[in-house]
């Protein structure tokens, strides 16, 4: 089976998942700061490497309660949101001495559900992401627990990590466990239980597997992993689950540790496309010949190419481009309203700020948010 892993040092892009169990002693509620160097040194090494790396980490709660002293078990919803606010601080500073070391800049991304499910604050967080890994920062992306109620929350970070490598066009998720890997039954209560290696497709039969949460810090059990598993590789990420207790898990995972790892179904950039072809446009945008051939050279839209705008549309919401003749070009989340395109079409991009008050982004669709679905001429 070892053929078929994938290697965390080629890929493009990884996101990796953190526990609070991994972060915070149970005991003492303090930070495991040595565990947390190692995987700060991974990190750095598969940077150096050329990957891209975002991290989903747990831990705000768990260390913000053994700083008020809140001892174990559930919390009061309020309680809960206090100590986030307490513990971020820590596990923001201590992430930054950990890959500061290395000479990496830490950059801290809040989110809640709805900044998946409302388009344009998806699209937001996307362009936060995409702008922070290309000056060559690691996001440590957390829920934000201070003002997050049950109905806006995601509930587990294994979900939001999937949800952050879809957002990211990430192609390998990591989610570091208390466990490494999925097996047939529960591995702590029956000795007969067997891992699986690779997993190609999940089943029923393997979802019947899955069993609850088994730490008292965290809130993920298996069930959860299986949820973002469905996630990711549906999106062309493949995902490893893994033990995250020992030091260097990320080195240890490249060099052979045991894992289950999940199969990708096509590309990130393949399936991230289909996602928005597959939306109701909102409206339509014309453009000229020469944002045409601009286009076909896989090029954002800029306003300049603009020559005429249809419908009623927000910002993030999937919009058709058409050519000269009417015929669709392709289709793709836009940047800015209806009304503010029709008042930037035609114009160049510095102009933006003078015509809308506010300095806006170059591109009215950009590449990375733009499916086409018939090449022009």
């Amino acid at each position: 089976m070892a053929a078929l892993r994938p290697s965390l040092k080629g890929a493009r892009r990884l996101v990796v998942k953190i526990g609070s169990a991994l972060l915070v002693d149970a005991a003492t509620g303090e930070l495991r700061r040595d565990w947390l160097q190692s995987l700060c040194d991974d990190v750095a090494a598969l940077k150096a490497g050329g990957t891209e790396v975002v991290l989903v980490s747990s831990g705000s709660i768990a260390l913000g309660r053994g700083v008020l002293g809140l001892g174990l078990g559930a919390l009061p919803l309020e309680q809960a949101q206090a100590a986030a606010a307490v513990g971020q601080i820590g596990l923001a500073a201590a992430y930054q001495g950990g890959l500061g070391k290395h000479g990496i800049k830490v950059a801290q991304v809040l989110v809640t559900l709805e900044d998946s499910a409302n388009r344009r604050r998806y699209l937001n967080s996307r362009n936060t992401l995409e702008t922070l890994l290309g000056f060559g920062a690691v996001p440590i992306v957390n829920e934000n627990d201070t003002v997050a109620t049950d109905e806006i929350r995601y509930g587990d970070n294994d979900r939001l990590a999937a949800q952050v490598a879809v957002t990211v066009g990430a192609d390998c998720l990591v989610l570091l466990s208390d466990v490494d890997g999925l097996y047939t039954a529960n591995p702590h209560a029956d000795p007969e239980a067997r891992r699986f290696d690779l997993v190609e497709r999940i089943t029923p039969e393997i979802e019947a597997m899955a069993g609850d949460a088994g730490s008292g810090l965290s809130k993920g059990g298996m069930k959860t992993k299986l949820m973002a598993a469905k996630t990711a590789t549906g999106a062309g990420c493949a995902m490893a689950i893994t033990l995250g207790s020992r030091g260097n898990p990320l080195m240890a995972l490249e060099t052979g540790a045991a894992a289950t790892w999940f199969s990708a179904h096509g590309d990130p950039s393949a399936a991230r496309k289909g996602w928005i072809v597959s939306m109701k446009p909102q409206g339509r945008i014309i453009v000229d010949q020469g944002a045409v051939a601009a286009l076909e050279k896989g090029r954002s839209l800029l306003p300049a190419g603009v020559t005429g705008v249809e419908g009623s549309f927000g910002r993030g919401e999937p919009v058709e481009i058409l050519g000269p003749s009417g015929a669709v070009l392709g289709q793709g989340l836009t940047r800015y309203t209806a009304e503010e395109a029709r008042a930037l079409a035609g114009h160049q991009s510095r102009e933006i700020e003078e015509l809308l008050g506010y300095p806006g982004r170059a591109a009215l669709v950009h590449r990375d948010d733009m499916a086409m679905i018939q090449r022009a001429g």
